[in-house]
């Protein structure tokens, strides 16, 4: 966090802007009060730079309508009804909205909304305690009248008066803290913590996609692992993500001195970083991310103690891919989401029989096409899921990796398998064979794909010769 001294510069910049000077000239000179509030207070003391500017005031949103026209280069106000104008003035984008005393009446977290006269009241009903500061304007005057700053110096994540009706109120700010703690690096204030325990069944009032929202923004920050953490350890993640806190009750048979819980954490993280150092990986990718998290989650119901007291996880990545596309189809992730995300956790294994004996060409070949569009990704959760504490394991175990994408790279090269395809498509396949379309050109062209993977491309004569004489062997 920067120093008070820099926070205030920060400020001050903000109210020198033209936008922000235009506005706060605009509306004291129509009598009204106009302060800058959330994100942009609080980020200018951690020193981030926030895009869109948001403000409160006294006036009503007919008022603000009448005050913003004049200056702006548009204007929407879909939001009105709430007390919101949005606004872009001198090429900047502004909310304004009218002091709100809303009320809920503890069945939905959506409020009546009721338009406010006071400030501070307003910052009253603000999540955190961080969100609730405002830079009155044109004074330029910083209000805080639940320690914000206090806090923000400390890294405490607090609800401006009792957490429990702040919780009670809005469940969904309850999600909103686990994402803070990832996204600050705070922590939350023990008060608060404990009043998420005892609200965390308030969270099923809130809709599906406003948590998979937050689930998906806390998954995106730097370091999700605190924000997921607190989610378990408060028993939200057992209403919205059951499958996580699931995994602390099993012990992984591949790293003794984690459990699966602790191993996947620290898969998340060593994904994160291989993401952000990798070529050719956008970061952050919710994808691999999520696939990290829920790499392991078919472990808990394939658990099996064999005899000499064994554990084994048999068949947990087929039964975890089926999983996480249940999860995340109760999470409406968008379906491009969930297939690749149960792709990847299907075949995060599969490399691990790279190390028990040299792979044929057709192997590599086959390790490629099951991949791919997701072959990046899986390198990275591959690599990712090694977390033994043995270096001459883990350093074995990055050299036959190493091997595994120089083979792939080599056999690109020199055969294009980036997108394995036969060397006959099915067009030509039911040429060839006076086919129409059916079950019979599929199986040729299942014949082809599987000659092309043993054997690499055969060219089309070859093809051709070698399609004829399945073809004719088969019995038809």
């Amino acid at each position: 966090m920067q120093s008070v001294a820099a926070a205030i510069q920060r400020l001050d910049a903000i109210a020198d802007s033209t936008p922000v000077a235009r506005l706060a000239e605009a509306f004291s000179a129509a009598g009204h009060e106009l302060a800058l509030v959330g994100g942009s207070v609080r980020d200018a003391f951690l020193g981030r730079s926030s895009g869109d500017l948001d403000f409160t005031t006294d006036a009503r949103p007919d008022d603000i309508l009448a005050i913003v026209a004049p200056l702006a280069d548009a204007v929407w106000d879909v939001g009105r009804d709430f007390g919101t104008i949005a606004a872009r003035v001198h090429g900047q984008s502004v909310e304004i909205t009218t002091y709100r005393a809303d009320s809920y009446d503890g069945t939905t977290r959506k409020p009546s909304v009721e338009f406010g006269d006071s400030l501070e009241a307003d910052l009253e009903r603000r999540d955190f305690t961080v969100n609730a500061m405002a830079l009155a304007l044109p004074a330029r005057k910083l209000v805080d009248p639940w320690g914000g700053v206090e806090h923000l110096l400390e890294g405490t994540i607090a609800t401006p008066g009792a957490p429990e009706i702040s919780f009670g109120d809005d469940p969904l700010r309850m999600m909103r803290a686990a994402r803070f703690t990832s996204q600050l690096g705070f922590t939350v204030a023990p008060d608060t913590q404990r009043a998420m325990a005892e609200l965390a069944p308030r969270i099923e009032i809130v809709s599906v996609e406003r948590v998979s929202d937050e689930l998906s923004k806390l998954m995106l920050t730097d370091d999700p692992v605190p924000g997921i953490r607190l989610l378990v350890d408060t028993g939200l993640a057992q209403l919205v993500l059951p499958e996580v806190p699931a995994l602390r009750l099993e012990r992984d048979e591949h790293a003794h001195h984690k459990d699966v819980y602790e191993h996947t954490l620290t898969v998340v993280r060593q994904a994160i970083e291989l993401e952000k150092a990798r070529p050719g990986i956008e970061s952050p990718d919710l994808v691999l991310r999520w696939a990290a998290l829920l790499h392991d989650i078919g472990k808990p119901a394939t658990r099996r103690i064999e005899s000499g007291g064994v554990v084994t996880f048999h068949h947990h990545d087929v039964v975890g891919a089926k999983l996480a596309s249940k999860r995340l189809k109760a999470l409406r992730m968008p379906s491009d989401t969930i297939s690749s995300v149960a792709r990847l956790v299907e075949l995060h294994l599969r490399f691990f029989g790279y190390t028990d004996g040299a792979w044929t060409d057709s192997a590599v070949r086959r390790y490629v096409r099951d991949a791919g569009d997701q072959l990046e990704r899986l390198h990275i959760l591959t690599r990712a899921d090694v977390t033994t504490r043995n270096v001459r394991k883990a350093d074995r175990l990055s050299f036959a990796y190493d091997d595994l994408e120089e083979r792939i790279a080599a056999i690109q090269e020199a055969e294009g398998i980036a997108a394995v395809r036969p060397d006959l498509n099915g067009d030509e396949i039911m040429r060839i064979l006076g086919l129409t379309p059916g079950r019979e050109v599929g199986e040729a062209y299942k014949f082809l794909l599987d000659l092309r993977l043993d054997e690499g491309p055969l060219g089309p004569d070859e093809a051709e010769r070698r399609l004829v004489e399945w073809y004719r062997t088969r019995g038809n």
